[in-house]
């Protein structure tokens, strides 16, 4: 069994997280219960700021918010001094009432609408990464309208393509994501920005995927950045302040994986591009990373209630949790795999293999295959593990089953900070149908 951060078998023989027993929380808010390990949250963030401050290195990292967001989530991660990368109106609106300097904010997203954009103005957000060239028009029409400059970053696919998750990888030339950086589309872009008054023009961003366990990618698409970067310091005599190479850092969800501590892939990241640039004989950029699994994924865990069991003659047995792909619909979108124990008999040997059965009606909603647990009973808790990312975030009312809450756990105290939806919060915004109107 794989224990993280603080998460550690107590006494009574149950898990513990945060110096919480689960048993207790899963009393106190009920399952399905999201439960985040801020202790590990915290040390990932220093971790990765700590990295580049090594280094000798200016740098920004920015927490990938569509990783889990919500108001508490914003407020710990400005606690750390971190920025903030925000992909739709509604996680930028979360960011800004929650209180989160909007100079460390960078807007992303392949499709910003008008609104979008001008509550970024409105906010004076630190930077929009741009990702085509209806947006780059949209952008330049707004600055005249807010008399002012718009500072962005042009996102480019560098052609690099991680080995991920066909999925999930976002940086090969074929993507839906940014300006082709072998095709001509990023000069074409870079021509159009450049030449408008009312765009500043920040630097480079290109993010190629992912779940990535080596940064082999990374230098890759740092060695391909620059040589462009290269040709514009001629072609256009700029030579970007900042490049933005994006995140997708592994984590650790079975034992399979093997992923690499957040040091080394800024350590590696940042003598790839020094190596550039003392080629070049360039002022070194400011280097961004924008972390987002890797901050939360493994500080999270679902605990549930099991419910029903079946056993299928000489095949397998099914227990039944009261989740599923309401709550963790990744199993059935990517076949993501995890691990999980019994909460409350976490000591128990792990002698029988069972497969978990998610509560939604549909047959492909199988949690996990084949897991080692003791003999479960009715009422038992499972903890999957490794489900702070794009648990929540993901999470839907498919079979009209309310979102769990979600619970902060640190320093032997838990807070609620997203209450558990309710059935009447599921119809709140229903409109009844209306009579049929008699016809005279």
């Amino acid at each position: 069994m794989f224990l993280h951060g603080t998460s550690k078998k107590n006494d009574a023989g149950h898990l513990e997280i945060g110096g919480v027993d689960t048993v207790t929380l899963a009393k106190e808010f009920g399952t399905p219960l999201y439960i985040y390990d801020v202790a590990l949250i915290r040390e990932r963030a220093r971790s990765f700021k700590q990295a580049f401050e090594n280094m000798g290195v200016k740098a920004q990292v920015a927490y990938a918010s569509k990783a889990f967001s919500s108001i508490a989530m914003f407020q710990l991660i400005n606690e750390e001094g971190l920025s903030l990368d925000v992909v739709s109106g509604g996680e930028l609106f979360t960011a800004i009432t929650s209180g989160f300097p909007a100079s460390r904010i960078h807007l992303h997203g392949n499709n910003k609408s008008r609104a979008e954009l001008k509550m970024a103005l409105d906010h004076e957000v630190g930077c929009i990464v741009v990702d085509n060239f209806y947006e780059i028009e949209l952008i330049d029409e707004l600055s005249k309208e807010y008399s002012r400059k718009v500072p962005i970053l042009l996102r480019v696919t560098p052609g690099v393509e991680a080995h991920t998750h066909d999925y999930i990888t976002t940086g090969q030339e074929d993507s839906k994501f940014g300006f082709g950086l072998l095709n001509g589309q990023i000069e074409q872009a870079m021509k159009t920005v450049l030449d408008s008054e009312g765009i500043h023009l920040l630097g480079i961003h290109c993010h190629i995927g992912s779940q990535i366990f080596d940064t082999a990618g990374f230098v890759l698409a740092a060695e391909r950045v620059f040589e462009k970067i290269n040709a514009w310091k001629e072609e256009f005599s700029y030579i970007p302040e900042v490049v933005n190479l994006g995140g997708g850092f592994g984590i650790r969800y079975t034992k399979e994986d093997e992923p690499l501590p957040a040091t080394y892939y800024v350590e590696q990241i940042v003598e790839a591009v020094k190596k550039q640039v003392d080629d070049m004989g360039i002022t070194m950029p400011e280097i961004w990373i924008e972390p987002g699994r890797s901050l939360v994924g493994d500080a999270g865990t679902t605990l549930y209630t099991v419910g029903s069991k079946k056993t299928v003659p000489n095949i397998r047995e099914y227990v039944a949790i009261d989740g599923g792909m309401s709550d963790n619909i990744r199993p059935a979108l990517y076949q993501a795999k995890y691990e999980a124990v019994l909460a409350n008999r976490v000591t128990e040997n792990h002698d029988k293999t069972v497969s978990i059965a998610g509560k939604c009606c549909e047959s492909g909603d199988m949690l996990i295959w084949d897991l080692p647990l003791p003999e479960v009973q009715a009422k038992d808790l499972l903890a999957v593990f490794c489900t702070g990312a794009y648990g929540y975030s993901m999470a839907n009312n498919y079979n009209r089953i309310p979102r769990p809450a979600v619970v902060f756990v640190e320093n032997g105290e838990a807070q609620l900070v997203i209450k558990r939806e309710s059935y009447e919060d599921l119809i709140m915004n229903d409109l009844p149908l209306k009579s049929k109107v008699s016809q005279g």
